[in-house]
């Protein structure tokens, strides 16, 4: 039911900065707990950073102090800014909502958006 969509990804050179920006549809987005995973070629998705309704944040190791994530409610968006970026950022980055309805909770997925980090 929850359509989640990502955009922004892109080519971008060593040191530079890219936002991803990422829509889920719904009437109660603001309590939704919203989450960046990315895949690398060749590897393993994991989590980059999430975001919960009272806007706690957490960021894997490899991108504190780099990127950030943030979320417009009235825009039923997230965002991840990210800054410094190096090659070993390249990935399919997904976004995750994550819906609770009464006390079942559901992830949906976006299909990505491919970032890749080169000169």
């Amino acid at each position: 039911q929850v359509q989640v969509v990502e955009s922004g990804g892109g080519l971008v050179q060593p040191g530079g900065s890219l936002r991803l920006s990422c829509t889920a549809s719904g009437n109660n987005f603001n309590l939704y707990s919203m989450a960046w995973y990315r895949q690398p070629p060749g590897k393993q998705r994991v989590l980059v950073a999430q975001i919960s309704s009272s806007w706690r944040r957490t960021y894997a190791d490899s991108v504190k102090g780099r990127f950030t994530i943030s979320r417009d409610n009235a825009k039923n968006t997230i965002y991840l800014e990210m800054n410094n970026l190096k090659p070993e950022d390249t990935a399919v980055y997904y976004c995750k909502a994550e819906v609770w309805s009464g006390i079942y909770g559901t992830s949906y997925w976006g299909k990505g958006t491919l970032v890749t980090v080169s000169s």
